[in-house]
């Protein structure tokens, strides 16, 4: 009798720490609602101000800049400020960001506020994945995996609410408008509904889990995931900036139908907890190398191979699966698992300043190639050629060295051992 009382307080924090993480997903998912939407609407951003292909691209990722610039130091800050108050802060900036970019008069001041988005979106995501790898230790891939799969929820909701608004006011000032006045209505739920005893908890050296004891960054397994990190960026934001570009003004989709492609694309995303899931079982060798080389294929098959829409639906929902869900989740997972608990928010700063600081000239050169060399020369260069190479390098990986739990870690050792 006793113990079932005890269980009670338990039960009850473990269900209000799943709401309060919901809602911390759901402000994710207007985030990437807002970065969504600019891609589908750069059409016609190059139209109106007569922008090349390279700099619709580098307008496209260079949020990212903004991420890769105030990945680390968020993590610095967070050692000093609580997680909520350094998450309401981000979503403000990116919000506001989102806000001025429908006001802007030209490349300058665009760029300046696009980038000014990617600071905010790494105060928001560094937090996020610091208290979903903090409070449910055990699983810190799923964890990551759960905040990718709002991702994929704002990736689908955002380029189809984005189009529909496009087709009503027939301006892509409007849609920008709507989407980041959202962001403030995800700050008001946090300050009232999210409590700090979840979100200021920090992982413990759970003693069912012999998490590995890494005191430091620099680590085999942290320099070489930061190095995939790099090229993860690179592939993901290259797709992510220019593929909506290319399905307008190579293939000739509608806005309306693009949207439709990019949202198969969302679908896949929600793979995100599965992918997770196998992340947490399997050597991060297999995994990676793996979904780097089925990522490898897509890049042909979307940039060279297939021109119906039925085609590019399908690859991109299969892009969404292996890339984000996968590759993208087991990045940052793996991130968290190569250190110590305590490291968690100084390695999902460096995680999101290593990915990001690569995506920021994703968008740049894939446009400067495909202007220079066509469309299927940028898809094979940078996403099939870089994708074999990530490969490659994630041989290196040592999943025995990883915050793992007891029965597992001699498995995997295991198979470190018979590479």
């Amino acid at each position: 009798m006793k113990n079932s009382v005890s269980q009670t307080p338990m039960m009850s924090a473990r269900s209000g720490a799943l709401a309060m993480f919901v809602i911390l997903l759901i402000s994710y998912s207007v985030n990437a609602m807002d970065r969504q939407i600019f891609p589908l609407l750069a059409s016609d951003v190059r139209r109106e101000f007569g922008f090349g292909l390279a700099d619709i691209g580098l307008l496209s990722t260079i949020f990212t800049l903004g991420m890769a610039i105030a990945g680390v130091p968020t993590g610095m800050l967070l050692a000093r400020v609580s997680r909520k108050t350094v998450t309401m802060i981000g979503i403000a900036i990116f919000s506001l960001g989102t806000i001025l970019t429908a006001t802007a008069h030209g490349f300058a001041d665009m760029l300046i506020y696009r980038a000014a988005t990617g600071i905010g979106e790494a105060m928001q995501l560094t937090v996020i994945i610091a208290i979903g790898t903090s409070y449910f230790s055990r699983f810190r891939s799923m964890a990551v995996g759960a905040v990718n799969f709002s991702f994929g929820v704002g990736a689908i909701v955002g380029p189809v609410a984005g189009g529909a608004l496009l087709a009503v006011r027939h301006n892509w000032r409007f849609p920008m408008m709507v989407f980041g006045l959202l962001g403030f209505v995800m700050i008001a739920l946090i300050l009232f509904f999210v409590r700090l005893w979840f979100t200021e908890t920090r992982a413990a050296e759970d003693p069912r889990q012999q998490i590995h004891s890494v005191t430091t960054l620099w680590n085999r397994n942290t320099m070489i995931l930061t190095l995939l990190s790099l090229i993860g960026g690179m592939i993901i934001y290259g797709y992510l900036g220019m593929y909506p570009v290319f399905l307008r003004e190579q293939l000739g989709f509608s806005g309306a139908v693009t949207g439709g492609v990019m949202s198969a694309y969302g679908l896949g995303v929600f793979a995100s907890i599965a992918g997770g899931w196998v992340g947490d079982r399997l050597p991060a060798r297999w995994v990676l190398g793996g979904s780097f080389l089925i990522a490898a294929l897509l890049g042909y098959g979307l940039f060279h191979a297939a021109t119906s829409v039925f085609e590019q639906s399908v690859l991109s929902f299969i892009w969404g699966l292996v890339v984000s869900g996968t590759i993208y989740v087991n990045l940052a997972g793996y991130h968290m698992r190569s250190v110590s608990g305590n490291l968690n928010s100084s390695a999902s700063g460096l995680f999101v300043s290593s990915l990001y600081g690569a995506a920021a000239i994703a968008g740049y050169s894939f446009g400067w190639l495909a202007t220079h060399a066509g469309w299927s020369v940028a898809g094979l260069t940078q996403i099939s050629l870089l994708s074999c190479i990530g490969a490659l390098v994630s041989q290196g990986l040592q999943s025995s060295k990883m915050a793992l739990p007891e029965g597992r870690k001699a498995a995997l050792a295991t198979a470190d051992a018979g590479r």
